[in-house]
């Protein structure tokens, strides 16, 4: 899809019956905090009592004692203190009102980041292999303190609904016809609030997925920056930014143009009409009535308050807007159902494994695995060999349960995967991926990853098991020592040996190796291979590689191949000895079982070509 056709998509409003929808959703979060709600609400009626009340008092006072001479100035003070009581009344209730609202605000946003950060934890690869990175950090961020601002606009948009209503009420109590009049110009207002809110629905959006954009992009070029350089392409980068950066900028000014028409210039300008027209019914010299200055001064602070609170109430709509686009971009993760997770009850204990007519696809289209059946024993070591795309990972992606296969079974101890609870299942299957990843703080708490339940003696053991200890011990801080953010200061080598510490740690059934030694220079993997000798004892272990060192390492081995490599691979006699060769051929029903002893002598390595 184009740059062209995300636009047009992108552009469109949301539409009013869906806004309605997303606001309802959200308020779900807010129910959670109902009683703080409750009392910022009432708060907020009284005081618009209040601000009905305050004209009404001075209309009384100015038509009954101000206009006499014969009004003592006890009476004026005493009406000036009534007049700062009520004011003073108001301030109180009106910060009482407003800190509860920003308090709930706060408690919705920190449950609605809560949700989310627990959704998509909840959620499969698929997920995150069709979104960008960037556009995830920005829901959780970004999105959500929008919606924090929109929470805030909430408040005030109840509390101008009830300004508005006794605004009116007390404008029908003062003056029936001049209620009517200024009545006539709350229609052409409420077009104003339409018209605003389907242009702004359709630029907010668009801001808003720029705004994921840009963020996909920085992320993108941060995390790429090497290869970036490597290959001269800084300028082209620079200007796919700039790019979209400007189309940020034009979008905001889309934003500013509509916002400066249809908010407040034209809301005033209402208002001033209504002002004009209601004075004039007042002094219609054909009037038979006189009407009383207080009447006059009443009814002008009821048109201010009620054409006050629709003009700051659409001063709002831009960050209501805004948070209703934010709040679908968060719900729209809803959509995506979490994996299915079993009842705890089952354990996995001896660590058999076995696939039977396993099918799988990423994208429902193209199989990647078609019928495969294999079986590994509990203690037993499978090694897993293909070309480049031929499903190693796969495997490992469907017995992990990171995505959901279409056919077949996949049995643990003879139990399918999907009966085992999520937290079982992967408690007991240790995988140690190609590229391990160290997360910000320190080595323990790499090995440990947060699980206090595990001592620091449980960490050593580890680390000596797998031979970490020999390059931990010498660094400053030994198993304290401070690890940022994907462990920079560390080789390649030895993040993978704190990547089997961490592994061994849990004291896993089973282990899985996703090509583990495939970065390492030849003495670490020597150290590994001594580790992943102690490591095994016991357990049942699946490795996959482009190639296995160690043939004693080797039990079975299935190879995932295409016929054509097939043929070279036995005639180079690079078969591991005594190894139960699996000849797996995708998409075909075809497999064959070759005794690779009577092939070679003396192997030492097996090597995929």
């Amino acid at each position: 899809m184009n740059d062209e056709q995300q636009e047009s998509i992108w552009a469109k409003a949301v539409p009013f019956k869906e806004q309605v929808t997303i606001f309802k959703r959200l308020m779900k979060f807010v129910k959670q905090f109902k009683t703080e709600m409750i009392i910022a609400l009432c708060g907020a009626f009284l005081v618009s009592v209040i601000n009905i009340l305050l004209p009404r008092g001075l209309q009384y006072f100015l038509d009954h004692f101000l206009l006499h001479q014969s009004t003592s100035v006890q009476i004026i003070l005493f009406a000036g203190l009534l007049y700062a009581i009520g004011s003073l009344l108001k301030a109180i209730i009106q910060f009482t009102y407003q800190y509860l609202f920003a308090l709930g605000s706060e408690k919705t946003l920190e449950s609605v980041r809560r949700a989310l950060y627990r959704k998509l934890h909840q959620l499969g690869m698929r997920y995150f292999d069709q979104t960008p990175a960037g556009s995830i950090v920005s829901r959780v961020t970004n999105d959500t303190m929008t919606l924090s601002n929109f929470l805030t606009v909430l408040s005030t948009v109840v509390i101008g609904l009830f300004s508005v209503v006794t605004a009116l009420v007390a404008m029908f109590t003062t003056n029936v016809v001049a209620g009517w009049i200024v009545l006539v110009f709350v229609p052409i207002l409420l077009f104003v609030i339409w018209l605003y809110s389907q242009k702004s629905s359709r630029l907010y959006r668009n801001y808003r997925e720029r705004l994921s954009r840009i963020n996909a992009n920085l992320n993108e070029s941060i995390e790429g920056v090497s290869i970036i350089q490597q290959f001269n392409q800084e300028k082209r980068m620079t200007n796919h930014f700039e790019g979209e950066n400007g189309g940020l900028m034009q979008t905001r000014f889309n934003m500013i143009r509509v916002n400066s028409l249809l908010l407040s210039p034209l809301t005033s300008l209402l208002y001033s009409l209504a002002l004009a027209v209601s004075l004039m019914y007042f002094c219609f010299p054909l009037r038979e009535v006189f009407v009383p200055a207080g009447v006059v001064y009443a009814f002008s602070q009821y048109i201010s308050q009620l054409f006050n609170t629709i003009s700051t109430m659409m001063d709002q709509m831009t960050f209501f807007q805004d948070g209703i686009i934010a709040g679908k971009r968060i719900l729209d993760d809803e959509q995506y159902e979490p994996q299915q997770d079993a009842q705890a009850g089952l354990t996995i204990n001896r660590g058999k494994i076995e696939f039977k007519h396993v099918s799988f696809s990423y994208d429902s289209k193209h199989e990647i695995l078609h019928d495969v059946s294999f079986v590994v024993n509990p203690g037993e070591t499978l090694g897993i060999v293909g070309h480049t795309g031929s499903g190693k990972s796969s495997i490992i992606n469907v017995m992990m349960r990171f995505y959901e296969f279409g056919k077949g079974q996949v049995l643990i101890d003879d139990v399918d995967i999907r009966k085992y609870p999520k937290e079982e299942l992967r408690k007991k299957l240790g995988l140690v991926l190609q590229e391990p990843f160290m997360f910000y703080g320190d080595i323990a708490s790499n090995i440990r990853l947060y699980n206090q339940e595990i001592t620091d003696d449980q960490i050593k053991k580890a680390a000596q098991t797998v031979q970490a200890d020999q390059f931990i011990e010498k660094m400053p801080g030994k198993y304290h020592a401070k690890i940022i953010e994907g462990g920079a200061e560390l080789s390649q080598g030895q993040k993978q040996l704190i990547s089997f510490a961490r592994t061994l740690v849990t004291d896993p059934k089973i282990l899985v190796l996703d090509e583990a030694t495939a970065n390492v220079d030849t003495e670490t993997e020597t150290l590994i291979q001594e580790g992943l000798k102690r490591l095994r004892k016991g357990r049942t272990t699946l490795a996959i590689a482009h190639w296995l060192s160690t043939s004693q390492m080797l039990i079975k081995l299935l190879c995932l191949i295409k016929f054509e490599l097939l043929k070279e691979v036995i005639t180079k006699n690079c078969l591991p000895r005594k190894a139960i060769i699996t000849i797996y051929i995708p998409c075909k029903k075809m497999k064959a079982k070759i005794n690779a002893e009577e092939r070679l002598a003396n192997p030492q390595t097996f090597f995929l070509l």
